[in-house]
């Protein structure tokens, strides 16, 4: 009985309960890095003495530090700081305190406590220097903060009496950056407040030090002035005293820091007044500093007189005596304080009228009287700009007649004053002196008029061998005026030597000549006969129109016809048929006349190249209504659709050639419509409805137009610029679909399967760069191909590569055409080779073997970054290629989006039994990646690429845009 018990008790109490099974919610692994922190305290503790220390201080400074790791960082260096004794390692942890503190997205406000009371306890001067140095690039990075500014700036002026120079400039330094104008500093402690004096404000603090002993707190001091001043803070008038007796220091450092402090108060109290020294006179303050700066020009250190001679460049508000002082050696009469009529006859009484004898030169003249006690501007100064042109240094000469250029070009009347010395300077032995010097003078050419002598001499520099100065020199010409006809004459003359010396100037000379007679017409009517040999009773010669000279002639005749309606009755006949045909090969140099009666004859007639603003809108509205029309072809049928695309491109390439204006967005436009008519044709029903054996040729076809469209979408991308963003997703829009296509076209042609399924994977990828690089513009893209795309995004990258391509081909064919927003502002890149013209038919002979230079002159419009970009391309009759890279000095920029190509293509073949020709054309080199575009992470202290993902492959080519030109090229066999 007691055993059944038992049992039964042990039954009742075993009894198994199952628990229904819950899903365990898997564990989450987290990768970590290991700590810096860490391993930095490990590192500090293994050092055995501060030159081990200082070691492994240097190379943790090496590695990047993540923004989560820079707080135990810090507080590592902090307690291995309190525990070291060596300088230069105390030093170095300083040094990663202020870097470490520049990490984006740590808060440095944490460790201003620590560093406070580091400089407290801190006693060298370097480690000082260095901490204070870390509180303000803390100050710096901390936002607008009161207490903290209050706080660190009250450091700077407990420190300012220390005796180290580096200690008082770098508190300078911070009181500069971080001072507030007008705010008194509460002292709180006695030596504080006895060493301040008071409450005074932060430019009265930093002014204290003007006179320091050390030249390096003296230029602390001055840049910390100026620092407040770049901050948006009035610097007081008081300062300006100091300023100008700092202009006279030892230090050269200490000179320019004043130049500008003197500078920066003329600008802010240009009207004030200011009395001279030793005398009752009182001047305006920016006369008085434009002197002291005048007086500048001739200091003993030349980087001085640069700075001085660009300030006064300026300073427009001077007035006219005194600017035009600058130009006069000697001092002027109005600069001299006058005497009243009451003053001479107090002294003529007190001297006696007749000379007695008896005192020696008592009646000297006046003008030995010490002027410089009464002068109104320093005697040094008079002259400053006579002074910075014949300067020694050439530095110091252009910046003279860069700071002539910009008083000039305010003041008509010191344009006419200066313009003797600016043409000097064409006679200066630096190219650089003597280009500046024609561009300056070409800048302020609507103030002049050259007279005859200073034509000559500026004449004269066409005989120079620089292809640039000889090219600014012609520019000149074109917008300067003229006062004689013996002055056109002139001009026409030496242009015409300078032709017949260097031939290669002709485009050049031809559109200076084009200029010089449209702004001269009354002075080249009188020479009109003597020009064109003509005789009022008897025939001459008819020239040879192949002459450049003779070209020149009429260009320079034409253009003053224009506005000269008698010139065209001293034409001769064949004056008349000349013009007809340069009319037709140089209409950009010879304008419309108006002939009477001969304009049936030779159908001159007079209209207007020009367009209006009127036409440009009513062009610009033109190209809109053909986008908009072209938007509507998801109605029509595939023939329909295909002949509207059709006329439309045929329509937008003509309008680019009648407004130039709008010739980059038709051409654009016209591009884009192109890549949708090929994608429209590749996707043909018959195409895709029959077996591959029976469509070969359509197959070929379809795989052609997908690889020409690839190649329309890089020119679309990198031929033109101003494109925005929506443009930019819109041409990656069409290269995805042109992508689908390839793929699609891959599978049909039964490939590998390898191939296959890595063409499938980089079509994943490259979506996935698509919705990376253009996540803003995806919702203006709606029911397009990659949206769709976007959508079904889970199943193609799980299905097969099969299934993939079936996906593609049904979604291609369904997608429509995405409208495309016309662009602002676009602009087509184009380029122009001048030189060589391709119509010699001399060929251009060298023995084969070596090589031969030929000069390459094109000009570029509209192309980023040319030195990089711009390639040379010869190709030889027998198929070879070159590419050449011109040299970054090749290039010339003489406007804004134009540039100067002028560079030597060097030619090598075998021997030739005959001449033949080779083709020269220019190309745009672009490299396509789409990690380039994506913009940059933020990243720490250090930047770190560790983390991220590898950039796709980029596509780098080519794009032709200029027109071939054939040069004849004879290479003979070497002689035995």
């Amino acid at each position: 009985m007691a055993a059944h018990l038992k049992k039964r008790v042990y039954e009742e109490f075993s009894k198994v309960v199952q628990i229904p099974h819950e899903d365990i919610p898997a564990k989450k692994l987290r990768l970590s890095k290991p700590s810096k922190s860490a391993a930095l305290h490990i590192d500090l503790c293994k050092a055995t003495n501060s030159t081990d220390a200082l070691q492994y201080l240097l190379q943790f400074a090496r590695k990047p530090v993540e923004a989560e790791s820079v707080e135990g960082v810090v507080r590592i260096l902090l307690e291995h700081y309190y525990k070291e004794t060596d300088n230069s390692v105390r030093l170095k942890i300083a040094s990663l305190l202020g870097l470490l503190s520049k990490t984006q997205g740590f808060s440095a406000d944490c460790i201003i406590d620590d560093a406070i009371n580091t400089i407290n306890t801190e006693k060298s001067h370097q480690v000082l220097a260095q901490l204070l140095d870390t509180l303000l690039i803390i100050g710096t990075q901390l936002p607008e903060n009161p207490i903290v500014r209050q706080r660190l700036i009250e450091v700077a002026c407990k420190h300012l009496s220390d005796t180290y120079f580096g200690v008082r400039n770098k508190c300078l330094q911070l009181l500069g950056c971080l001072g507030m104008v007008d705010t008194p500093l509460n002292k709180d402690n006695e030596a504080l407040g006895s060493l301040i004096g008071g409450m005074k404000d932060v430019q009265s603090i930093i002014s204290d030090y003007f006179g320091d002993q050390d030249p390096r707190v003296r230029t602390a001091a001055l840049k910390a002035m100026l620092q407040l001043h770049e901050r948006g803070m009035k610097i007081h008038q008081i300062i300006y005293d100091q300023a100008c007796r700092l202009l006279s220091d030892d230090y050269e450092q200490v000179r320019s820091a004043a130049v500008q402090m003197v500078w920066v108060l003329s600008q802010l109290y240009p009207e004030s007044i200011v009395p001279i020294p030793s005398s009752n006179e009182e001047i305006r303050l920016v006369d008085d500093a434009f002197g002291k700066i005048s007086h500048m020009v001739s200091d003993g250190s030349w980087m001085v007189r640069v700075q001085a001679a660009r300030t006064l460049g300026s300073m427009l508000q001077v007035s006219p005596h005194f600017l035009e002082q600058t130009l006069d050696k000697k001092l002027m009469s109005d600069l001299r304080r006058k005497r009243t009529a009451h003053e001479r006859a107090k002294e003529l009484f007190a001297s006696g009228e007749f000379s007695s004898g008896r005192k020696w030169a008592d009646d000297a003249p006046k003008e030995k009287l010490d002027t410089n006690s009464v002068n109104l501007i320093a005697s040094g100064a008079c002259g400053a700009f006579v002074h910075g042109l014949e300067d020694e240094m050439f530095e110091v000469r252009i910046a003279a007649v860069e700071a002539l250029c910009q008083l000039a070009k305010s003041s008509p009347s010191f344009a006419e004053k200066c313009l003797d010395f600016l043409v000097d300077m064409f006679n200066d032995e630096i190219e650089e002196v003597r280009l500046q010097s024609i561009h300056v003078l070409r800048e302020i050419s609507t103030h002049i008029t050259l007279r005859e002598d200073q034509l000559d001499t500026v004449l004269a520099v066409l005989e120079d061998s620089s292809r640039d100065i000889r090219e600014a020199l012609h520019e000149l010409l074109c917008y300067t005026n003229v006062s004689t006809k013996e002055c056109i004459q002139l001009a026409l003359l030496e242009l015409l030597k300078n032709l017949n010396k260097y031939p290669t100037d002709r485009n050049s000379v031809w559109k200076c000549l084009k200029f010089l007679g449209s702004r001269h017409p009354t002075l080249v009517l009188p020479l009109v006969p003597e020009l064109l040999s003509t005789h009022p009773y008897f025939d001459t010669p008819e020239p040879d129109m192949d002459d450049p000279a003779y070209i020149a002639v009429l260009v320079l005749v034409f253009n003053a016809a224009k506005s000269c309606p008698t010139m065209p009755a001293l034409f001769s006949d064949h004056t008349f048929r000349h013009y007809v045909y340069l009319r037709d090969s140089l209409s950009h140099l010879v304008p419309p006349l108006r002939l009477p009666g001969r304009k049936q004859v030779y159908g001159l007639d007079s209209v207007d190249s020009g367009c209006g603003s009127g036409s440009v809108e009513s062009a610009r509205l033109f190209l809109q209504q053909s986008l908009n029309r072209v938007s509507t072809i998801q109605n029509l049928e595939a023939p329909g659709a295909q002949e509207l695309l059709d006329f439309t491109i045929r329509d937008l390439l003509r309008l680019g050639e009648l407004q130039t204006e709008l010739a980059g967005a038709a051409d654009f436009c016209a591009t884009y419509l192109r890549c949708q008519l090929l994608l429209m044709k590749a996707l043909q029903e018959k195409l895709w409805n029959m077996a591959v054996p029976l469509c070969l040729k359509q197959n070929v076809t379809a795989t052609a137009a997908a690889q020409q469209i690839l190649d329309e979408t890089y020119k679309l991308e990198f031929l033109y610029s101003g494109l925005e963003s929506r443009q930019v997703a819109t041409i990656h829009h069409v290269r995805l679909q042109a992508k689908a296509l390839q793929l699609i076209l891959t599978a049909r042609t039964r490939q590998g399967l390898d191939a296959l399924i890595s063409s499938c994977e980089r079509f994943l990828q490259d979506i996935e760069s698509f919705q990376r690089l253009f996540l803003t513009e995806l919702p203006h893209l709606q029911d397009s191909f990659v949206d769709k795309l976007l959508e079904l995004m889970p199943r193609l990258s799980s299905c097969k590569p099969v299934e993939m391509v079936k996906i593609l081909q049904t979604t291609l064919r369904q997608s429509g055409l995405l409208q495309l927003r016309l662009p602002v502002q676009i602009h087509r890149a184009t380029a122009t080779i001048i030189e060589p013209t391709g119509e010699s038919d001399n060929p251009l002979r060298f023995t084969s073997g070596l090589v031969v230079a030929l000069d390459i002159d094109a000009t570029l419009e509209h192309v980023q970054d040319p030195q990089n970009t711009v390639k040379v391309q010869v190709l030889y009759p027998d198929g070879q290629s070159h590419v050449i890279h011109p040299k970054p000095a090749d290039f010339r920029r003489p406007g804004p989006d134009r540039h100067r190509l002028i560079t030597q293509v060097y030619l090598s073949h075998t021997a030739w039994t005959e001449p033949s020709q080779i083709e020269v054309r220019l190309l745009l080199a672009y490299s396509s990646s789409s990690a380039s575009l994506s913009s940059p992470s933020k990243m720490g202290w250090s930047d770190s690429i560790d983390s991220l993902p590898p950039p796709e492959a980029s596509v780098e080519g080519t794009i032709p845009f200029s027109k071939p030109v054939k040069v004849y090229i004879m290479p003979k066999p070497a002689r035995r």
